[in-house]
């Protein structure tokens, strides 16, 4: 396996990005090969790293079909659905709790009325 070139932080050339640069110009890797990496220092830490790709071999960004955007959507639904009471909660329930604020604290309610 070759070693990729690695470069600090803010310095690697142009023609290189990051998948949230690509993202961001509707753009994706496409199968293709890390080309280099950037390194940021951080105190106490180990660096962090962030993977670079050429930008002349990324693809264009897949279009969502009809039916991904009907699975995004049930899957939303299903984040917001609280599985004691069988209600939408109007918010995404946190999965520290499991249940809606509502069925995870009976009491408060209670005191507030």
């Amino acid at each position: 396996m070759a070693s990729i070139p690695v470069y600090s932080w803010r310095l690697a050339p142009d023609g290189l990005a990051t998948i949230r640069q690509l993202r961001a110009r509707g753009l994706r890797p496409g199968g293709q090969d890390v080309a280099a990496q950037i390194e940021r220092p951080r105190y106490r830490r180990g660096p962090l790293v962030a993977y670079l790709y050429e930008i002349d071999k990324a693809k264009p960004v897949r279009p969502m079909t009809p039916a991904k955007w009907a699975a995004l959507a049930k899957a939303n639904t299903a984040r917001r659905t609280c599985p004691e009471c069988k209600r939408d909660a109007g918010y995404v329930i946190p999965a520290t709790l499991g249940t809606c604020v509502t069925c995870a604290y009976p009491d408060d309610e209670q005191r507030a009325a």
